[in-house]
């Protein structure tokens, strides 16, 4: 039996040069390695089992088994060489900040402890801007030259649109929407990142892929789209006011999808900070706000609340998928308005609660009033801790920020005169930061409810009279002035020809001569006239008499 042994030994040790020299399975870790996106350097360890990283100050550790290594790769990168290990599941773990001199006892380590090769991978270094596109898993990789200028990992975008028929975009999530980088990043040393990239593509749209476009692989590889049936429950159709548009939403446990035309977003629950449900003030809408936290990204545009709006009376069944999801709160069928189902189910999965409004009351019993913030008209909802403008640009102002409110414009009805009479009054908020809102167009009669209201919150009131005593100065001015009084156009006329003091009404004007002149009608209607240019002698020439007109004999 020991012969028997040790031939075999011999024979794997000369045969099979994989596991020539292997030594026992060992641990080893490096010190100041990036993990990922990270820009906090943390701690790797290898073991056996497989790898771990932490960073001193956080508690959370990344761990990843040995059972799911498919491959691994040395590069040279940014932060010096990179360890990158590829996962069966098609993602991939980024380990940067290796010295050129671990390559030797990374590669050693690596191949007795995982039974694999580390490769070297080159990258290229041209610059071009111009190449080829592939994908591996989820990874989509650029090529220039036949050799990798860079990756990018699928699961980090957010968002992917066809900006045209030759041009598709990129948006990435932000560095707070990943789960393990959120504990590892540091907030001391902030760093420029990278939000949206955009791929040309001369001619049309590449089909890449079993007659589908690189923006639909791009979509299924991201998670992007997923199969309706997966998702709890799907609201068809829903009109958003910001940004504008029609979207389907589908609810998932952890996240929502916006599926639009142009656009489709995938919104994580953890970034929803608050949630508000809110009547139109034309009885016939209801509208739900939502406040995100990172805000939406859309281009160079950021969205940080979304405005839905429903009608009140538009009902409908829904049937929900809770087979897999225990929620204590849900049941499995809905019957009722849309926007109460939306609610109930939106507030359940985000475990937020819906603000709704109490205690303020208009002149005509509306919860809000209506008035401008610049040149957008909207409704101001006063709230139980907060202010909300609605719907654009939505304008969220805490109770608790406000240092004071200035009311402008409205001290002016108080002057009994016309050209002073307003009817709309302005409202400025100005902030503990030393910023301002301000809202105008608001109705004369919602003062004494907000005046009211801001008492109630203990609110600094002030009212702003330089436009009164403005406006009183000139009607002082005016009144107080004789030489420069205004006289009506009839009274004028009446006084022009009325005579002067002093003077007599019946007296003869010397200056007026009467002519001994023949009227300019007696050419007309006296027979007698012998015309201006006539003779004085009246022998010269008897005057002509005019023929008579034969008159019209009566039948």
């Amino acid at each position: 039996i020991l012969g028997v042994k040790n031939v075999m030994i011999g024979y794997l040790c000369t045969g099979n040069p994989d596991y020539r020299n292997m030594g026992e399975p060992k641990s080893k870790q490096f010190e100041n390695i990036y993990y990922g996106l990270s820009n906090s350097p943390g701690i790797l360890k290898l073991a056996p089992s497989g790898l771990g990283w932490k960073t001193p100050d956080s508690d959370s550790i990344v761990t990843i088994s040995a059972d799911e290594f498919k491959r691994a790769q040395w590069m040279r990168v940014a932060r010096d060489y990179q360890l990158k290990v590829a996962l069966k599941n098609g993602n991939a773990a980024r380990f940067d900040g290796f010295p050129k001199e671990n390559f030797e006892s990374l590669r050693e380590i690596i191949r007795t402890n995982y039974k694999l090769n580390l490769e070297t991978k080159e990258l290229c270094v041209k610059g071009w801007n111009w190449g080829e596109t592939d994908f591996q898993g989820s990874q989509l990789l650029f090529n220039i030259s036949k050799k990798t200028a860079f990756e990018i990992p699928l699961s980090h975008v957010s968002n992917t649109n066809l900006q045209n028929k030759c041009e598709v975009s990129l948006e990435f999530m932000q560095p707070e929407q990943f789960g393990e980088d959120t504990q590892t990043r540091s907030h001391r040393n902030p760093t420029h990142e990278l939000v949206e990239m955009r791929f040309y593509i001369p001619g049309s749209t590449k089909v890449v892929k079993d007659g589908e476009t690189e923006d639909e692989v791009i979509r299924e590889k991201a998670d992007l789209t997923q199969v309706s049936g997966e998702g709890i429950v799907l609201f068809n159709d829903v009109l958003l006011l910001t940004p504008r548009g029609r979207y389907d939403i589908e609810m998932f446990s952890s996240f929502f999808r916006l599926r639009g035309k142009t656009y489709d977003y995938k919104v994580q629950y953890s970034s929803v900070g608050s949630l508000f449900l809110l009547p139109k003030l034309d009885d016939l809408h209801e509208m739900f706000v939502i406040g995100l936290d990172p805000p939406l990204r859309q281009g160079q545009t950021l969205y940080p609340f979304l405005v839905l709006q429903f009608k009140k009376e538009e009902e409908k069944e829904f049937n929900l998928n809770l087979d897999a999801f225990v929620f204590l709160s849900l049941i499995p069928s809905y019957d009722g308005a849309v926007y109460h189902v939306f609610s109930i189910v939106f507030r359940e999965l985000t475990k937020k609660k819906i603000i709704k409004p109490s205690g303020f009351k208009s002149q005509h019993e509306e919860v809000a009033v209506k008035c401008s913030l610049k040149a957008n008209e909207g409704y101001l909802y006063p709230l139980e801790k907060c202010f909300l403008f609605i719907p654009k640009p939505p304008t969220l102002i805490k109770t608790s920020e406000i240092e004071k409110v200035i009311f402008t414009r409205v001290s002016a009805t108080a002057v009994k005169a016309p050209i002073t009479s307003a009817r709309t009054f302005d409202l400025k908020f100005r902030m503990k930061g030393n910023f301002e809102y301000q809202f105008s167009s608001i109705n004369r009669e919602e003062f004494e409810h907000l005046e009211e209201y801001f008492r109630s919150k203990k609110v600094i009131i002030e009212n702003d009279t330089s436009d009164t005593q403005t406006i009183q100065t000139f009607m002082n001015e005016i009144s107080g002035s004789s030489d420069d009084e205004v006289i009506p156009a009839s009274k004028r006329r009446q006084s022009e020809s009325m005579p002067v003091d002093g003077e007599d009404s019946d007296s003869v004007d010397e200056d007026f001569q009467l002519e001994d002149s023949e009227s300019d009608v007696a050419e007309e209607y006296d027979e007698n006239y012998a015309g201006a240019g006539s003779s004085s002698d009246e022998g010269d020439e008897p005057p002509r008499k005019k023929a008579k007109k034969p008159t019209k004999s009566k039948s």
